[in-house]
Order: structure tokens, then sequence, then C-alpha cells
């Protein structure tokens, strides 16, 4: 056994609001029929990776559902290999939440060294991308890398939301900083690491005594490699890849799947992204409605004289008569009625949008220009979400007529959205 993957979803990924305050973030639906963490499984078996440990944390109840024993990605193996799901537990004096991503790694390091593989994968589960990681790994053995960074340029406005890197002219790292305030610049650290085991064991044993550690992977375990003197190797990737860590870039990578051509084409059957499906019956859409440049999933209804432009649908969406839904995102099982009108939205699973009303604005107003419902609430008829409103999960049309009698949630409002564990 050469190399064993470990995806790290424990991730609470509160910025993506309401979207996670019932779920772990790679657990989040994504495309229709998808969750997050479909892509890091779904690579791993692409590239002839079978032995796969997820690690999980927040919310952990949707993700373990949605994995179980891996069959739909070939993971259910009795004896060698296949996927494992490790959750934190009182393993050791003051420690059950891991305390950073390598402590995470740390806690299950006995399961990890398991059949001494070589090499350990070391991937993030909530991440959009397809990547052949044998690629990688080969890359890793040939340059004789203690460890190797994937690497992917971004824009620099966006450059200090991630670990930036400095590389010489055989991409072996010199220089790296996480997450600086003012970049030196735009070679960005995705979360994908291969490290060899004996030496990521040292280094993981090192950190966890250190008090001062985040103990973190980009903010002190590969600062340390450089410290040490030990030969980090950068491995660039060309392809789509987004960290959909924000509603703005949730909704974004949606917008990029209706392009023509698409930034990530989910019809490459040379590269399938595999997921657990319900049975769903046909979708159904009726005389005199209109759909553009859409992804509709099995189970959806859109009735007569009903316009769906630049949509995603998720199993089991309705789309009732005349009403009208633009450049949205609409999970499982919501129902949107009558003469309703959505506009850039981000919609939860279960959602009732009542009869007339209007949710969201065709506004570019930065950070305000996604409305977003969270899971079962209720939109009264007739009434108006301004443009970045959030509305808390399950929270009712009584409710929402009370705290707003004149039927206007204004921009931005947050109503009823309260995260717990």
């Amino acid at each position: 056994m050469q190399t064993r993957a470990v995806i790290l979803a424990g991730g609470e990924g509160s910025r993506l609001g309401v979207l996670t305050a019932k779920r772990a973030k790679p657990a989040v639906p994504f495309a229709g029929k998808y969750r997050i963490i479909d892509f890091a499984l779904s690579n791993c078996v692409n590239s002839g990776l079978f032995d796969v440990l997820v690690l999980t944390q927040y919310r952990p109840h949707s993700l373990n559902d949605h994995i179980a024993l891996g069959r739909p990605w070939d993971l259910d193996r009795s004896f060698t290999g296949g996927v494992r799901l490790l959750q934190p537990y009182q393993g050791r004096q003051d420690s059950d939440w891991y305390a950073g991503n390598a402590d995470a790694v740390t806690q299950n390091i006995n399961f990890i060294r398991r059949n001494h593989p070589r090499n350990i994968l070391v991937l993030s589960g909530d991440h959009i991308y397809q990547m052949e990681y044998d690629m990688l790994i080969s890359y890793h053995e040939e340059q004789n890398a203690d460890a190797t960074v994937c690497v992917i340029r971004v824009p620099m406005d966006e450059a200090s939301r991630y670990g930036i890197m400095d590389v010489d002219d055989h991409n072996v790292i010199v220089g790296f900083v996480e997450k600086p305030v003012d970049p030196p610049g735009d070679l960005a650290n995705m979360g994908v690491y291969v490290f060899k085991l004996d030496m990521l064991e040292e280094l993981l044993r090192e950190d966890s005594s250190r008090t001062e550690s985040r103990h973190d992977f980009g903010y002190n375990i590969i600062p340390r490699m450089l410290e040490m003197g030990m030969k980090v190797c950068a491995y660039p990737f060309g392809g789509y890849w987004i960290d959909v860590g924000t509603l703005d870039a949730y909704w974004e990578a949606h917008m990029d799947l209706l392009g023509s051509p698409p930034s990530l084409d989910l019809n490459d059957r040379s590269w399938i992204i595999h997921t657990r499906s319900e049975e769903r019956p046909p979708v159904r859409i009726a005389a005199g409605a209109i759909v553009e440049d859409s992804m509709i999933t099995d189970g959806s209804i859109i009735c007569e004289g009903a316009r769906v432009v630049r949509c995603v649908l998720s199993p089991g969406v309705y789309i009732g008569p005349n009403a009208q839904v633009f450049e949205s995102v609409i999970l499982t099982d919501s129902y949107i009625e009558k003469d309703a009108l959505i506009e850039r939205a981000v919609i939860d699973k279960g959602v009732v949008v009542g009869q007339g009303a209007h949710v969201g604005e065709m506004s570019d107003i930065g950070d305000l220009g996604i409305t977003c419902l969270g899971k079962n609430a209720t939109v009264p008829p007739e009434f108006v979400v301004k443009c970045g409103a959030v509305i808390g999960s399950d929270f009712r049309a009584d409710e929402i007529v009370a705290l707003y009698p004149d039927n206007v949630i204004p921009a931005g409002e947050r109503v009823g959205y309260r995260r717990s564990r």
C-alpha cells in the first residue's frame, strides 16, 4: 500500500451562513444532485486511490448518512482499503474537538499509519475541482520531496484569503505566508498535500507539544518544514478549483456550471463525479413553461407559464404556475408557489415561498447581492425579501409577519438566524 488519502471533512463553514446551520460544509448540496465532498471522494477513486479516511467533526450526521459504506464510490471494501469515517473521541487528556486540521490528523495517526503507507494524501473535503491525484503522487515521488503542496494562481484581490507561496525555478517552495494582509504574490495553497508518512508523524508529534501552535498545516506545519530545511515542492494546477467558503462563492460556482462551455464539465464520462442518489421520477415540464441555461434534477416539476433562467434545481423542486426564477440555486423539495418571483437567491431544502412573494433582486451590491433562505423556512404570500437578506432555518410565516407587518424584509436583514452545535 503506497498512499492513503485523508479527507478533512469537519469544517463548520460558518461563512456559508444558514446553509451550514444544520450540516457540515462538506455535506452542503452542490450542482443539483451532489454534495461538496463528492468531488474529493470521486477524485480519489478516479485516480485509483481506494484507501480513504474521512475525518468528520461538526454536525457529521448528514455526512455520515451520505457516505455510509461508500458504495457509490466503489469504496465499500471489507478487507483492503475502502472508506472509513472517523469522528473526534476522548482519546487523550483535554481532547475532544480538533484544535486544527493538523490536530485532526494527529488524533487519528494510529489509524492513518496502519499498514504503513509510504505517502499520506491530505485533502480538504470542501473544495470543488477535478484532479488526477495519481499524477500528483508521481510528481511528489519523482521530486523525492518531503511534502508537496498543490498550488494555483488566484486574483490578487483575493490572495489574502489563502496561503501564498514563493518558489524557485524548480518549483521548490522557498517562502510561505498564511493569509497575509498584504500578499507578496498570487500563488495560492489549494489545501491539497502529499507527505512522506515518517516525516509527517515526526512533524505532528513536535507540533502537538507546542502550546502556541494553531495545529494547522498552513500556519504551522509547512512553515516549520521550511524552517528545518526540508524539501517542500509546489505542484502547479491549471484546472478549475474553487473554495465555496462563502455564500457568494457558492452561488458563483453554480453559475460557472451554466457557462458555455462550463468551467467544470460534469458531463465528462472519463471523470465521473459519483454520489449517493435518491430514486426520483423524471423531470416534468408543463406546456408553456420556459427553461433556459439551467440544470434541472430528477423529481422537479415546472408548471405552465413558469420561467426558469440560469438556475440549478435540486431533486423534487416545485416551480408553480407563472412563477419566475432567475439566477438562483434551489435545493431539494423546495416549493415555489404560483406567481412568485425569485432573483439571485440560494434557497435551502424544504423551503416554501408563498404565492406572489418576491425573494431577492438582480442586484450587484457586493455581499448584499445574494439572498438566502434557510432549511424549511416559509415566506408568506405577497411578501418581499430584499437582496442579501437571510431567513433562518425553520422560520415560520407567522413569525415573519409578526416581525415585518409591512410585508417587506429589508436588504441585508438577518431574520431568525442562530447558529448552534
